[in-house]
């Protein structure tokens, strides 16, 4: 065959024939990974993985799933294929093409006599022998065509992909020396192909450099020849994330803290300004912030441990000095604290029972938190009852005799105008009151709306420990007060109904204060999720049964006298009467002395059975079911809303009513972080387990594991005074002294600490006596 060598239109180099075949024209080239057709494909869906990459902002996260539905819809309608079947066809098409190349087949089957005869045109596709993991087959090649081993892809979902790459992702340990011995470049090669983008659906983000594709499968040996062949450890993917920030997002945790763990310790022997694990990406997460936001509790937790301080260790008493850089929010607005409240990942919530973070949190809500709260929550009292005072007594007067001419119309009071609205006394002190209801709805909009800018309005108004619904519920509540104040001033109607919907929205908002008391606060969690999950999902269920039996039983009484059953006397109040009877409010109303046919009986029946007896017990079986599982998480969900309510309360209050809790590092030698001391109690004495322990269990398991450390300690401390008891004898027994351990900086000791202090002092004591005997 005629053979030469080319780039297709996908950007492989591929074997191309001017042999005829297939009623291709003499001159045509009829072999190549990609088919043209195929190209076309990729170029007209490329749009849909774009979108599919890093979403936009939140404030603009609805226009583009609108806009991401209609293009899948729009391309499914042109092509009469889904991107998958496309993407199918294509690879399928590609391995077709292979096949059918010899030199290509012979690569695959590892060939290397064969590819040595047919190396002698200078055609090749050097990307088939690496996938295939043929080492000599690609050595053969590379002497061949030296030339072809730093060539990278050039497709779309491929593009920068180089040998390298691939050599390293497959773990060929002497294929990857192999090409750095021959001058593969080893920092170049940036893979940006669709393919290992990291977006919606992706199930591949491994970076773009070949070191973080090495470090994402943990090869250790691979990771070292690329380092100690130039590669940088610290090189920035397209979105700014550093080999560790990927790392925290690869599912194998433990693979990923000994890779991190390498790497850091390479970057330290440079003595660099700034720590690897201090670099930001661009959207300002650091690792330890990004291993917050995404949950990984092994990372974090390595992480902490990394940073602590041991002061002292005694037996299975330890203190340690936790730093506190990137955890605490006082000087942080994008603390840890931070990430794991906005964090979508229910796995997050787990970190707030991670050392020294529980610490923190139980500091900071006990000392000002809930003080702070609580006296929020009164001066919200004495608001909404001024306002709901100022609503009660709003001016109105007689009606006019000629006020309306209907007669089911019993109005006897109108609203006053404007000018009759302050005349008196007690319309002045009326006024003060709506003043203070106008400005504090004022208030509200200025606080909420910063803060709905600054975590978007998604994560702001659908996540309960952010206060949810209670958020909509607030802002809706001042806008309606601020139309009120313009209803007043311009003598408009219709101030009525918004002082009503008013006042159901400010004392429903009261709620929001239960997240200050821990048996308040995940039943209103509870209340959210029942009302916006169950009862929404039943809502319906229900429209559609009421709407299909009522339009059914108004053909029949459409029929009658509009006085004759007054609950079906209209369609609207038809649908009405059928919803009052799904929830059992009222009676059926049924006349005997009319004629109606017997289907009016039977529709009556199944509507009752379906409604009552499936309908209604459905929804009490779906709300057990999330009452359990709220139940279960009862703590970590209470525990988010006091973070959630500490950072609200940090952000609005000046700093000289919210100290930093801690101790500076810069008094002590420590540089100008700050920590936190807290005394550590491991029964075993073996700290690599405790921290093991520690970071293997979460939530409910690590509570039950504690409470039976706790109860074995209080066993042993009790079993252990008895046994020296009866060695002293009771009269010595009656002598000891509780010694106290040295307090902690910011908390009070614990009870195993001080039961462990007190076996302490009585070995002492024991000493001392036969000290004295000895004299």
């Amino acid at each position: 065959h005629d053979l030469s060598l080319r780039h297709n239109r996908a950007g492989h180099l591929v074997l191309f024939s001017s042999r005829a075949e297939g009623g291709l024209a003499n001159g045509d080239a009829h072999v190549s990974v990609f088919a043209p057709t195929n190209y076309r494909i990729v170029k007209r869906v490329s749009w849909e993985f774009a979108l599919e990459t890093m979403g936009p902002p939140l404030f603009r996260a609805a226009p583009g799933e609108i806009s991401h539905w209609w293009s899948q819809l729009k391309f499914r309608f042109e092509n009469k294929k889904g991107w998958n079947e496309m993407l199918d066809e294509t690879f399928l098409l590609r391995n077709k093409r292979i096949n059918d190349i010899p030199f290509f087949f012979a690569a695959e089957e590892n060939d290397v006599g064969s590819l040595r005869k047919l190396l002698k045109c200078p055609s090749t596709d050097i990307f088939q022998r690496v996938q295939n993991d043929n080492l000599e087959a690609a050595i053969a090649l590379m002497d061949g065509a030296p030339e072809l081993i730093n060539e990278t892809m050039t497709s779309d979902l491929f593009q920068g992909l180089s040998p390298l790459h691939i050599a390293v992702m497959n773990q060929n340990v002497n294929l990857v020396r192999e090409l750095i011995d021959r001058g593969a470049h080893v920092d170049t090669p940036r893979v940006t192909g669709l393919y290992f983008q990291k977006r919606r659906g992706g199930l591949l983000y491994y970076g773009e450099h070949t070191l973080s594709f090495a470090c994402c499968v943990g090869n250790q040996e691979i990771i070292s020849m690329l380092i100690d062949a130039g590669a940088n450890i610290r090189a920035q993917d397209s979105l700014g994330n550093t080999i560790l920030h990927i790392l925290v997002l690869q599912p194998d945790k433990d693979m990923a803290c000994e890779t991190m763990e390498m790497l850091l310790a390479k970057d330290a022997e440079a003595e660099r300004d700034i720590p690897l694990d201090l670099i930001p990406n661009y959207r300002g997460l650091t690792l330890f912030k990004l291993a917050a936001k995404e949950g990984n509790l092994e990372v974090f937790q390595s992480l902490v441990n990394r940073r602590r301080v041991v002061q002292w260790s005694m037996g299975p008493l330890s203190s340690n000095l936790y730093d506190l850089t990137e955890i605490d929010s006082w000087a942080d607005d994008q603390s840890v604290l931070e990430c794991i409240v906005t964090s979508r990942k229910n796995e997050a919530r787990n970190l707030l029972q991670v050392t020294p973070v529980r610490q923190l949190i139980s500091l900071k809500w006990n000392l000002y938190g809930k003080h702070y709260f609580r006296f929020l929550l009164l001066v919200y009292l004495l608001y909404i009852v001024s306002f709901t005072l100022c609503c009660v007594y709003r001016p109105v007067k007689d009606a006019p005799e000629n006020y309306t001419a209907i007669i089911s119309d019993r109005t006897i009071r109108v609203q006053k105008t404007l000018e009759e609205s302050y005349l008196m006394y007690e319309d002045n002190v009326r006024l003060a009151g709506e003043i203070i209801s106008v400005l504090g709805a004022i208030l509200i909009l200025l606080l909420e709306i910063p803060d709905i800018l600054r975590v978007g309005a998604k994560p702001y108004f659908g996540q309960s420990a952010l206060g949810g619904p209670f958020h909509i519920i607030l802002i809706t509540y001042a806008c309606l007060v601020v139309m009120l104040c313009v209803l007043r001033l311009s003598s408009l109607p219709g101030e009525m109904v918004l002082m009503a919907i008013s006042l159901m929205l400010g004392w429903c908002n009261v709620l929001y204060f239960a997240r200050g008391f821990e048996k308040l606060g995940p039943y209103v969690i509870m209340i959210q999720k029942n009302i916006l999950g169950d009862l929404l999902k039943f809502i319906w269920l229900i429209v559609i049964v009421v709407f299909g039996f009522a339009s059914a039983l108004w053909m029949f009484y459409m029929t009658q006298e509009v006085d004759s059953l007054p609950p079906y006397r209209s369609f609207p109040i038809t649908l009405f009467t059928q919803f009052e009877l799904t929830l059992g409010q009222v009676d059926l109303p049924v006349d005997h002395t009319l004629t109606i046919s017997p289907v009016v009986h039977v529709l009556h029946c199944i509507f009752s059975l379906v409604s009552n007896l499936l309908l209604l017990n459905m929804l009490t079986a779906i709300m057990s079911e999330t009452h359990s599982t709220v139940d279960g998480v009862r703590e970590e969900l209470w525990m988010t809303q006091v973070v959630a309510t500490i950072l609200m309360l940090e952000r609005r209050l000046p700093r000289c009513l919210w100290p930093r809790l801690g101790m500076c590092g810069s008094q002590y030698g420590l540089g100008d972080r700050w920590y936190l001391r807290v005394e550590d109690y491991n029964e075993s004495g073996d700290t690599s387990e405790d921290e093991e322990d520690n970071s293997d269990m979460t939530g409910k398991g690590k509570r039950e594991k504690s409470d039976e450390r706790k109860r074995k300690g209080e066993t042993n401390m009790n079993r252990g005074l008895e046994e020296e008891k009866n060695e002293r004898g009771q009269g010595k027994a009656s002598e000891t002294s509780f010694v106290r351990p040295l307090q902690r900086s910011m908390s009070t000791p614990s009870r195993k600490s001080q039961q462990a202090w007190h076996v302490i002092d009585v070995r002492a004591q024991d000493l001392e006596a036969e000290k004295e005997s000895q004299l």
